[in-house]
């Protein structure tokens, strides 16, 4: 696992000749697969992963991500992931993980949602004792390592309430 104060850092990988777009350059869906492989080393080292799947009838469904796109990655370079359990209940599991390039500067980073669901209730259920206490001890684990600003913003410009229509004559509905 990770050691405490360190974000769990296990994922490896190199820029593929199928993730490039016309422009030579990883596209963006292929940031989201690497971030999404780099999760799943995670899920698999909580045991939550496709061997969980098979055994339990339950898995962890992505309902929500947000990615960040940094920078221009190229054909075989070198990928790293760092990432870190932001928060968790029995239900929910959020994670934040930067890719990095093989300088160790962040070219990608993805907040990603999950939810523990029973395949065969089709509905969001508590994780099992033993899973619960894995994701537990590496969110502890995280506890004090740094959050980036960008946390829980989401998409868009800063939030603001909406204007009032001042309009002379203009319809209200």
């Amino acid at each position: 696992m990770a050691e405490a104060g360190a974000p769990f850092s296990a994922y490896r990988t190199t820029v593929r000749e199928e993730w490039l777009d016309y422009n030579g350059h990883m596209n963006d869906a292929s940031y989201s697969v690497a971030l999404s492989e780099a999760n799943e080393v995670l899920l698999e080292t909580l045991g939550l992963s496709a061997g969980y799947r098979e055994e339990h009838q339950s898995s962890m469904f992505t309902v929500e991500t947000h990615v960040r796109y940094l920078a221009e990655c190229s054909r075989g370079q070198s990928l790293t992931a760092s990432t870190v359990v932001v928060d968790a209940d029995p239900r929910r599991l959020r994670l934040h993980t930067e890719l990095l390039d093989d300088q160790g500067r962040p070219v990608a980073t993805g907040e990603t949602l999950y939810l523990h669901v029973d395949i065969g209730l089709g509905r969001v259920t508590e994780l099992p004792a033993d899973r619960l206490r894995a994701v537990e001890d590496l969110r502890a684990a995280h506890a004090a390592l740094p959050r980036p600003a960008h946390l829980g913003l989401g998409v868009g410009a800063p939030r603001q309430r909406p204007r009032e229509d001042t309009r002379q004559g203009a319809e209200r509905g």
